[in-house]
């Protein structure tokens, strides 16, 4: 895996790694992203076993059907970061490492030269060590204004997470319903992750996860922030990630006029025409690239995109 790999993140779900339970749990799970937690979720006198309870797991193949095996360490700084690095750089089933509170380039500088220097080319048995890529969560000012030297910090950078919950202390903000006090921040995370060609923009986390209210609350706030252009959303729950990964997926519809621009576009191309029509609005090269990238999307996300093809296999440019 590189940083330029085709990665779907829809759910990044986040598992303390001091609970045997839920690290068990997790390889039942269906889910594109697990971030297992040595950060907030783990008391301080309990780290020690986390990241030996990560040792473990990790030296093997999780099993499971998640697509990113992710780790978040403690912030760098903390006085916890190089423990943490050192017990799961090297394990071979390590695909990302979540770094917290990224403030500058400085910090993303450390952990890569970090990961360089410790992820040997090859684990205990002899057999190459896989990339490892990281994601950078965002939770501050300062981070915020930083943004552009934190995007080119290292190509081992893949993706960026807003975190609402520091960001606000950050700022001495209010949490509301509608989300608005968090909107100039969510705007220039998704925008610095575009213009550096980053794949993941994960939104922050929605703190309501039970019942129907729940439900629905998690919905609107994915559709939120897929309007605003993220890709993807933390979970904190299990319940969430069929919600996350249905909202940030192509929908039918979607996926349908995609395809259909791209089999007109092939003819169009194959007949020497320049300019073409669908539904009666001319397409363009940007309309045809957008249409690219959303079945590349779909088909990351397992759905049928060879099926949709076969249906629309009769679409011709106007």
């Amino acid at each position: 895996m590189s940083a330029s790999s085709n990665i779907v993140r829809r759910a990044l779900l986040y598992v303390p790694a001091s609970s045997p339970k839920m690290l068990a749990k997790s390889s039942s799970l269906a889910v594109d992203c697990v971030a297992f937690d040595l950060e907030d979720s783990v008391t301080i006198d309990k780290k020690p076993e986390a990241r030996a309870n990560l040792q473990r797991l990790l030296a093997k193949p999780v099993g499971g059907n998640m697509k990113d095996c992710a780790v978040r360490i403690n912030a760098i700084g903390s006085g916890l970061a190089e423990e943490d690095l050192a017990a799961v750089c090297g394990a071979p089933s390590l695909d990302t490492l979540v770094i917290p509170k990224v403030n500058s380039a400085s910090d993303l500088h450390w952990a890569a030269d970090f990961i360089q220097q410790h992820r040997t080319a090859n684990s205990a048995d002899g057999s190459a060590l896989k990339p490892v890529t990281i994601l950078a969560l965002i939770e501050s000012a300062r981070a915020i204004v930083d943004l552009q030297q934190i995007c080119t910090a290292t190509p081992l950078l893949s993706g960026l997470i807003f975190a609402a919950e520091d960001f606000a202390q950050d700022l001495s903000l209010t949490r509301t319903p509608s989300l608005t006090e968090f909107l100039y921040a969510r705007s220039a995370v998704v925008t610095a992750a575009r213009a550096h060609n980053l794949r993941s923009t994960i939104d922050l986390v929605c703190t309501d996860f039970r019942g129907d209210d729940g439900t629905r609350k998690m919905q609107e706030e994915c559709l939120n922030g897929k309007g605003l252009g993220f890709n993807g959303k933390q979970c904190i729950h299990p319940s969430q990630i069929d919600i996350a990964q249905r909202c940030f997926a192509p929908g039918e519809e979607e996926l349908e006029w995609a395809v259909r621009i791209l089999i007109a576009d092939e003819k169009a191309t194959k007949m020497g025409k320049g300019a073409w029509a669908l539904d009666g609005k001319m397409i363009d090269v940007p309309v045809v690239k957008k249409a690219k990238a959303l079945v590349e999307r779909a088909a990351a996300c397992d759905i049928d995109v060879g099926g949709k093809r076969k249906q629309w296999g009769t679409q011709e440019p106007e």
